[in-house]
């Protein structure tokens, strides 16, 4: 018989039918696993790694291990994300008093074809968020340049302001998405002061902006009416990401 891990009823009704001749039902199945004091948990997500993804992610951790805060706090992280009208992709909780009706806030608002979303680019330092913008259409390495230019600079202008730093102490971490590997892209890096951090691949769990980009969309959420328009939704997201999320937020990731 099949030895490891099944992870749904229907797995193991399939299964017990073609290993063992055991015809069951689904609802069976679970009856079984519910009265085994088994109960269903949500799949986290996690990147996929290979051996040689592992081997590099180690290395650079080791790479870095002897970096002091000061090193740190001269690093600005970007990364890109996509805010939905009507909350997020993935599952919304919350709690709930017993024998307490349902109240507006309780419910996860939803509209026909789902709302429409937006693409936006931003990066968090050590001095609070940075520059934010809007990605409309394709993100082409042409449009990534223009990004890096207005307000990946603007941010860098920020960062040594408040921490009275030169723009050679600067250090740019991008992901490898290929648009910021391109020539085009390393041209460009080649003629600026700051430096550019190496980054392993398939290491988005690395890079504390997911963290905060996580959390300004809790706080995007707590809004009560839906956003009229894509205009109002960037508006929001804005206020959210400029005015309520704090310099220690920024600095505690």
């Amino acid at each position: 018989m099949t030895v490891g891990k099944v992870d749904n009823a229907l797995k193991v009704r399939k299964l017990l039918q073609t290993e063992v001749g055991t015809v069951v039902s689904v609802d069976t199945v679970r009856r079984t696993r519910c009265g085994s004091c088994l109960s269903a948990v949500e799949k986290p997500r996690k990147p996929k790694l290979t051996k040689t993804h592992a081997r590099k992610r180690l290395a650079w951790c080791k790479a870095h291990r002897d970096w002091t805060i000061d090193d740190w706090k001269r690093v600005i992280r970007s990364d890109e994300t996509k805010i939905n009208c009507c909350n997020s992709d993935g599952r919304v909780w919350a709690w709930i008093r017993d024998n307490e009706q349902l109240q507006p806030k309780h419910v996860k608002m939803t509209v026909k074809h789902g709302g429409g979303s937006i693409m936006l680019w931003s990066a968090i330092t050590y001095a609070g968020t940075g520059w934010i913008c809007k990605i409309d259409g394709n993100k082409d390495k042409t449009l990534y340049k223009e990004i890096l230019v207005d307000e990946q600079s603007k941010t860098i202008d920020y960062l040594c302001q408040k921490l009275k730093l030169r723009r050679d102490q600067v250090v740019f971490q991008r992901e490898n998405d290929p648009k910021h590997t391109s020539k085009l892209f390393k041209e460009y890096l080649e003629d600026q002061e700051y430096r550019v951090l190496p980054w392993p691949a398939q290491s988005l769990d690395l890079n504390p902006i997911e963290n905060m980009w996580q959390l300004s969309k809790i706080r995007f959420n707590e809004y009560e009416t839906l956003a009229k328009g894509m205009a109002e939704l960037y508006e929001r997201v804005s206020r959210v990401w400029h005015d309520i999320i704090t310099v220690k937020e920024c600095q505690k990731l």
